[in-house]
């Protein structure tokens, strides 16, 4: 044997070009001595090797390379190279290689030299990939990579070469050295055939290919190799071109036959299981248990971002037996046309999941398979499911007729209500009417009432729970709307009379107060609906009404509000655990998975996934949205400033309040200090609304310092003289009783709504009857169930962080039947707590538009450098004036 051939053969270098498999193979055939022999010399070894089906394969090893020499295995079987019948031959080799087995080496042999030309380049492209596993830092964690090369060779008259020095290809035949010349020429042309098809010179090393299958290139990004697979192979192989692709290239892909989808469906209906997978050569693959560990270690392809990038066109490389180790490599390409809406529809549902064939979704999921029923799927079973998405699709449309006697005509939107909520009636599944106020809520409830009654549905009565100042609302309505509907008012003391009968009526209306404590009638009666009406009464899943609200049983359940979310996510929560329970996890899981990533850090990515979720079950109509004939609505802010003894208090009562609440902070973490510091910013308020409101503190105002009072009254003369007609709102009855006694010396008339006016009708028709220009109305008392189209001018007195309760009193005056342009006027105190308030209702807001309707985000969240704005000194009175 050549010493040189010993070389390579001790090195060990030949095993890399072999895969474990593919070694282990050799490595069997090897002892039992299916190989045999033929030759050796100084350039390599012949042999012969027994393979299966009784077939005699020949190897050539050729040596390259002196220094640091090389082999080269070809195989005559249909592999050709790196074959398990050559890694027989050099195993055998190296076995008698240790054993000196080898007959001794021919005499120096005398070769004549000959020179051939004009022998024709061909072009050998070898193309492999290598897995590995590296560090991220763009995720922090260790990922699956893969890496790709191709090996440019040349092959001149069988005999193949990677070696750029040289200008020939030296074969032995018999005593002839024969010297076939290169063609640098053409193998230029060739190399430029490549370049024009996107590959470059590999500059890095990559265990992809060993270094001696010619010269190493790359593509950019995996979907030019993909790209090359699919088309550039066959391309070349057609120009003549011997292209190699070795078992362990990626792109070595197999054509998908079909796609399916699985429905197996609960006896009960509660859940369902779906199966989604591919036909690949005759075989059914689960894509649940790939995909699912692929997202697991590449979890940015489920953002929504991450998939709008990628073009329809682009492809998601998979292997469908990388579970099964025993399994050779099975890849196909998955088109991001069909990744998208799989995505976009089960979304995170798959992290949450085992690693089974199939994913089980709670039933009111089935909504979310309406953007995978369009892909071409060969569906098995799940016809309900797949109907449920189908119809709740295609509820939210107009060709639907009011009821028969409804004494309305209904608009467009509300016909679209009303087709939403019959079809929720029909699914058997509750949900939330948010439309803004004054778009008909409470109609379009009871034109579903209607139909359903007409319908012969209506064989048991519906409950509906309310505030106790809307239930004049509900009876007006009914009796106005619906005459036909026989409506019972429970409250009240008189109202135990009636527990008896109350399957004698239609509509039976209570209160959430009333509601826990006359539970055991409610129960005892079966109800055909239950409908809450400004249902964030029960934001508190653990509050009395929310408790009482989920004993109740009901055919379907009904939730009216336009603020289903006032300050937090968790609110949301309670009111489709009532609704749905159990759909959104429990409340531990919710915080998890939702509250903490938008609350805490602004993640609109997560905030769309449920705003995606729900939205089949919330229909929501902003007034831009569907009610374009309404006017305008003109938001301004007018600033005023302290007067000099309101100064004076404001600083000493921060002063007070801030060292209270910080040592409240200090004991108990700001989360347990909310009580401490609510009851600090009352009294900063206070002071900016005016000084007597402040029972603890001598008032010292006298009547030219009247600060936010004197304000008021300034704008209320200039509006009154204009024609205006006014709504005013504060928070504090008492400071509408201050206003009251400057009203009366004015000889201003006026009506007012408190919590504690018993008739309320008689205030509203003296406004609407435009008896009185003013109408002065608590908070509390009137920001819901009042029309007031007479008004044009709303003034919120007093500023509170939460925007929905604000919205809702200016909506008493822009709502549907008004047709005059709105002026709201927001009175704030400048450099004030009042200040520090308005900029947090921005941010509350921004959370409820992502939302609700759609809108990315804020980062909202009560941190340290909020209570410290909220408390931080007053401005000096330049500062002041220069920012105004």
């Amino acid at each position: 044997m050549s010493t040189t051939l010993q070389r390579a053969l001790k090195s060990k270098l030949w095993r890399e070009k072999f895969g474990p498999k593919t070694l282990t193979r050799g490595l069997d055939y090897a002892d039992n001595k299916r190989v045999r022999l033929v030759s050796v010399d100084d350039k390599g070894a012949t042999t012969l090797c027994h393979g299966s089906g009784g077939n005699l394969y020949r190897q050539t090893l050729l040596i390259e390379g002196d220094v640091h020499p090389l082999l080269i295995a070809t195989c005559s079987c249909p592999v050709r190279q790196n074959c398990k019948h050559c890694a027989a031959a050099l195993y055998t080799l190296t076995e008698r290689l240790t054993a000196n087995d080898f007959p001794p080496p021919p005499a120096t042999a005398t070769y004549q030299n000959q020179v051939i030309e004009n022998v024709p380049a061909v072009a050998h492209l070898t193309l492999g990939s290598y897995e590995f596993t590296a560090y991220m830092p763009k995720t922090g964690k260790m990922q699956r990579q893969l890496q790709h090369r191709a090996a440019l060779a040349f092959t001149y008259d069988g005999q193949r070469t990677s070696d750029k020095s040289s200008s020939e290809v030296i074969r032995i035949d018999g005593n002839v050295r024969q010297r076939i010349q290169r063609q640098p020429d053409a193998e230029k042309a060739l190399r430029q055939t490549l370049k024009k098809m996107g590959f470059s010179v590999a500059t890095r090393q990559s265990k992809a290919l060993p270094d001696s299958a010619g010269e190493m290139l790359q593509m950019p990004d995996d979907q030019a190799w993909l790209q090359f697979a699919r088309t550039g192979i066959d391309t070349l192989r057609a120009a003549g071109w011997e292209v190699e692709v070795r078992p362990d290239f990626a792109f070595n892909l197999h054509d998908i036959d079909d796609w399916y989808a699985d429905v197996e469906e609960a006896p009960g209906r509660e859940w369902f299981d779906l199966e989604l997978g591919i036909v690949v050569n005759g075989q059914r693959h689960s894509l649940l248990p790939i995909v699912l560990h692929l997202l697991r270690s590449n979890p940015e392809l489920l953002r929504p971002s991450e998939l709008a990038r990628r073009s329809d066109d682009e492809h998601l490389l998979i292997d469908l037996n990388r579970a099964r180790h025993d399994s050779p490599a099975l890849r196909v390409a998955l088109p991001y046309a069909r990744i998208k809406p799989l995505m976009a529809t089960l979304g995170e549902l798959y992290l949450g999941n085992d690693s089974g064939p199939s994913l089980r979704l709670a039933a009111p999921d089935a909504a979310r398979l309406s953007s995978i029923d369009d892909m071409a799927l060969t569906w098995r079973g799940g016809d309900r499911v797949r109907d449920f998405a189908r119809r709740l699709r295609e509820s939210r449309r107009t060709d639907i007729a009011a009821p028969e006697g409804l004494n309305a005509t209904l608009r467009p939107y509300q016909l679209e209500g009303l087709n939403w909520l019959q079809t929720l009636r029909e699914l058997e599944v509750g949900g939330i009417l948010g439309d803004d106020m004054g778009l008909g809520k409470t109609l379009q409830t009871l034109a579903h009432l209607l139909t359903e009654k007409n319908a012969g549905r209506l064989q048991r009565p519906a409950l509906a729970v309310m505030p106790t100042s809307l239930i004049p609302n509900w009876l007006d309505e009914a009796q106005h709307f619906t005459p036909q509907l026989s409506v019972l008012a429970l409250h009240g003391p008189g109202r135990t009379r009636h527990f008896a009968d109350l399957d004698q009526y239609d509509l039976v209306l209570t209160t959430y107060a009333l509601l826990p404590r006359d539970l055991a009638h409610f129960t005892a009666q079966p109800w055909h609906l239950l409908i809450l009406d400004e249902a964030q009464n029960i934001k508190n899943a653990n509050s009395k009404a929310a408790e009482a609200a989920r004993e109740i049983q009901a055919n379907q359940r009904l939730c009216l509000t336009g603020t289903p979310m006032e300050n937090n996510l968790g609110e949301l929560w309670s009111i489709f655990h009532f609704l749905l329970p159990g759909w959104l996890g429990d409340s531990k899981a919710f915080s998890r998975d939702y509250r903490s990533p938008v609350e805490r850090h602004g993640d609109v990515e997560r905030m769309a996934h449920l705003a995606a979720r729900i939205k089949p079950f919330l229909l929501r109509r902003t007034k831009e949205q569907v009610a374009r004939e309404l006017p305008a609505k003109t938001e301004i802010v007018h600033w005023v400033e302290l007067s000099d003894a309101q100064r004076d208090t404001y600083e000493t009562v921060r002063v007070a309040m801030d060292r209270k609440v910080r040592e409240e902070i200090t004991r108990n973490g700001a989360a347990r200090s909310q009580i401490v510091i609510l009851d600090a910013l009352l009294k900063l308020r206070q002071v900016c609304c005016d000084l007597r409101l402040v029972k603890s503190i001598a008032p010292r105002t006298t009547h030219s310092d009247k600060g936010k009072l004197g304000s008021l009254m300034q704008m209320l003369d200039e509006l009154l003289s204009e024609g205006r007609r006014i709504l005013l709102f504060s928070q504090f009855t008492s400071m509408l009783e201050l206003i009251e006694q400057e009203l009366h010396k004015r000889g201003v008339h006026y009506s007012l709504l408190t919590g504690e006016t018993r008739d309320r009708r008689t205030p509203v028709q003296q406004f609407q009857s435009l008896q009185t220009p003013l109408f002065l109305i608590s908070l509390k008392a009137g920001g819901t169930g009042l029309n007031l189209t007479a008004a044009d001018t709303v003034i919120h007195y007093d500023p509170w962080w939460n925007p929905a309760t604000e919205n809702q009193a200016t909506d008493r005056a822009y709502r549907i039947g008004q047709d005059k342009p709105v002026f709201v006027y927001k009175l704030i105190t400048r450099g004030t707590v009042e200040e520090k308030i308005q900029k947090l209702q921005q941010e509350k807001a921004a959370l409820a538009a992502g939302l609700l309707e759609g809108r990315q985000a804020g980062d909202w969240k009560l941190a340290d450098e909020d209570i410290d704005a909220l408390f931080a000194p007053l401005p000096g009175k330049r500062q002041a004036a220069k920012s105004s």
